[in-house]
C-alpha cells in the first residue's frame, strides 16, 4: 500500500464495527486519519473523544486548546498537516462504558496500522507522547505517566513524552508544577525548531 492511500485506507477502516456497537454510545467508526508523508511534528495521543468523533478533526476540544498553549502554536500551524501529523493509539472514538467513563484505545487499531503509518512518516523532527498509551507503544515505558514525563531529559531531543492536556488532569499539573516551569520552555523550542 502506497503512502498517500495510507490516510483513505485508515478513514475506510471498520474493524472496530462491533465493539463499538456493544459500547454505551453505540456509534459507528468514524477513523479520524490526521497525517501526511511530509510532516515533520508527530503528535501521538490515545483516541479521539466524541467531540473530535462528531468533527473529525483532532483535538478540537478544550484538550487541544490545552495542547496548543502548551506547544505555543496557534490552530493554523496545528493543523496544517504538511507539518503536523497527529496520530493517535487508536483512529476512533472508543466510546464510553456503562458508567460513563472512557473505554481504552482498542489495541487492534495500533496492531493493524501502526506500523505502516510510521513507516509513513520519515521525516519526523520531533514525537510528541501523549499519555500512557502512546508512552507504552512508541517507548516501551510500562510505569506511570508521572515517571515517564518526569525522566523526558533522559530520552533522545526528538522524543517528549507528555501527559494529556485534558482538563480531569488539572490536578495533576498542580501537583507537578515541575512540568509547566521546566518541560513547556524546552517543548516551545522545539516545536518551532521541528517546523522551521
Amino acid at each position: 500500500m502506497s503512502a498517500p492511500d495510507l490516510p483513505d485506507r485508515i478513514r475506510a477502516c471498520r474493524l472496530c464495527a462491533p465493539r463499538f456497537a456493544a459500547t454505551a454510545t453505540r456509534h459507528a467508526p468514524r477513523p479520524v486519519a490526521w497525517f501526511r508523508p511530509g510532516a515533520r511534528l508527530l503528535i501521538a495521543g490515545q483516541a479521539p473523544g466524541l467531540r473530535v468523533h462528531e468533527s473529525g478533526k483532532p483535538f478540537d476540544d478544550r484538550s487541544g486548546d490545552r495542547l496548543r498553549d502548551w506547544m505555543g502554536i496557534d490552530r493554523a500551524t496545528f493543523y496544517d498537516m504538511t507539518r503536523i501529523a497527529v496520530v493517535p493509539m487508536a483512529f476512533c472514538f472508543p466510546g464510553y462504558d456503562a458508567k460513563g467513563a472512557d473505554l481504552p484505545p482498542p489495541p487492534v487499531c495500533a496492531d493493524t496500522w501502526h506500523g505502516a503509518v510510521m513507516d509513513s512518516l520519515p521525516g519526523l523532527r520531533l514525537r510528541l507522547l501523549i499519555g500512557g498509551h502512546a508512552h507504552r507503544w512508541h517507548l516501551g515505558t510500562r510505569g506511570p505517566v508521572t515517571d515517564t514525563v518526569r525522566a523526558w531529559r533522559d530520552l533522545p531531543p526528538g522524543i517528549l513524552p507528555l501527559p494529556h492536556p485534558s482538563w480531569r488532569n488539572t490536578g495533576w499539573l498542580r501537583k507537578n508544577p515541575w512540568f509547566e516551569a521546566e518541560l513547556i520552555p524546552v517543548l516551545r523550542t522545539r516545536v518551532q525548531e521541528a517546523l522551521a
